[in-house]
């Protein structure tokens, strides 16, 4: 039987919500599998045949020993995605040069050394503005600033930062979410904030469902994937592509997470069953 490891991190051994389905789905396949924790010193990488980063979600707090476990396990076993794709995707600067490809929030830099001058171009440019850490996840740290004595700044994180203008939208449209599995899109989420907020994160109150593909959301996924790839030289296994519409109309990408994105098991069931046959189709690359 083809063995899988599909990582985790310590608080969730069993994996992401929803996880039953996936595993479901593998062992259907004749994947033997199971958890295992990123940082587990017991763990033999090289003894596996595909290794899927699924739930690691601590990896934002401890990212040189992410991207160093991330490196020699591309070099034992078959990373999906693969450390050089992690690293680029960490830092959310990585929008700024995606946007040299394909249409995201426009994006700009902030470090302490400048924040003042810094945010206050960025509230001349654009109006009020989105500060969140360069390196984070489930919208912690996220401040919205309408200047720069906001009270609401308060809140940062850690720099350094990205800025980007407030897109109305997503108080009444939401977030898109497409996912990008083995090359083909399959499937997506729509998601909406809590009242009084922009983050669609369920710890936030936020909502998430799945709605039928759109064909303009499956063009910009699509497109960003291939961008992706170009940039960093690899063939992308999986994708996850949120995006929001801009007050011109148009689609642009938010976020675009090739790290350990959840599939939303527990809401979209069926994206198990694509995410199996990619883990079937990577084992014969070894």
């Amino acid at each position: 039987m083809t063995r899988a490891l599909l990582v985790t991190f310590s608080l969730l051994p069993d994996g992401e919500p929803g996880a039953d389905v996936l595993g479901s789905a593998l062992t259907e396949r004749g994947i033997e599998f199971r958890w295992v924790s990123w940082d587990d010193t017991g763990v033999d990488w090289a003894a596996a045949d595909v290794v899927a980063v699924r739930a690691t979600w601590d990896y934002h707090r401890r990212l040189d020993d992410f991207l160093a476990w991330a490196r020699r396990v591309d070099e034992e076993a078959g990373l999906l995605n693969g450390a050089d794709v992690f690293a680029w995707n960490a830092d959310k600067s990585y929008l700024v040069e995606l946007g040299e490809h394909v249409r995201v929030v426009p994006t700009g830099l902030l470090d302490d050394g400048d924040l003042r001058g810094g945010l206050q171009a960025a509230l001349e440019r654009h109006g009020p503005v989105v500060i969140k850490g360069r390196v984070g996840a489930s919208g912690v740290g996220v401040v919205v600033a309408e200047s720069t004595d906001d009270q609401r700044l308060s809140g940062l994180t850690a720099g350094p930062w990205v800025v980007q203008p407030l897109v109305e939208s997503v108080r009444t449209e939401g977030e898109a979410s497409v996912f990008v599995i083995g090359g083909e899109v399959a499937s997506q989420v729509h998601k909406l904030p809590g009242d009084g907020e922009i983050r669609v994160h369920e710890e936030y109150g936020g909502h998430s469902h799945p709605v039928p593909i759109g064909p303009e959301h499956a063009a910009l996924a699509l497109d960003a994937v291939e961008a992706a790839s170009r940039i960093t030289g690899r063939t992308l296994d999986y994708a996850r592509v949120d995006m929001m519409r801009l007050a011109d109309g148009d689609l642009a990408v938010s976020e675009l997470e090739l790290i350990e994105p959840g599939l939303y098991l527990d809401v979209l069931p069926e994206n198990a069953e694509p995410f199996a046959d990619l883990v079937l189709s990577r084992t014969g690359d070894r």
